[in-house]
């Protein structure tokens, strides 16, 4: 079986680090990924993937990426149930391995 994502896109707004109570930190980040075809308009459309960074990965994002920069992202899918008043849906995430900075640089104050 096999498990893979590799993604190319943009962020679609400046990655943020939370910490959770047991001390793992964590990053969601969404990226803007155009279709490489057009639509019968005659139009690129823009896939949004919703992405999971852990660890290491969503801290060393978090210092080196803002909104608008390009990453790639290498990882693979994994469902989760979320539970909503209307009812219960499954949402697809990539649980990103590895982030690749194409385009970005440290932020200001940064070491």
């Amino acid at each position: 079986m096999l498990n893979h994502v590799v993604l190319v896109g943009r962020l679609v707004k400046k990655p943020e680090l939370k910490e959770l109570e047991n001390g793992k930190k964590v990053s969601f980040i969404t990226l803007a990924v155009p279709r490489s075809f057009k639509n019968m308009a005659g139009e690129y459309e823009t896939d949004f993937i919703d992405c999971v960074l852990w660890d290491n990965v969503a801290v060393s994002t978090v210092d080196y990426c803002n909104k608008g920069d390009i990453v790639g992202v290498k990882g693979r899918l994994q469902s989760r149930i979320v539970e909503k008043p209307e009812g219960n849906r499954t949402q697809l995430d990539v649980v990103a391995e590895k982030v690749t900075f194409l385009s970005s640089k440290p932020k200001e104050g940064s070491n």
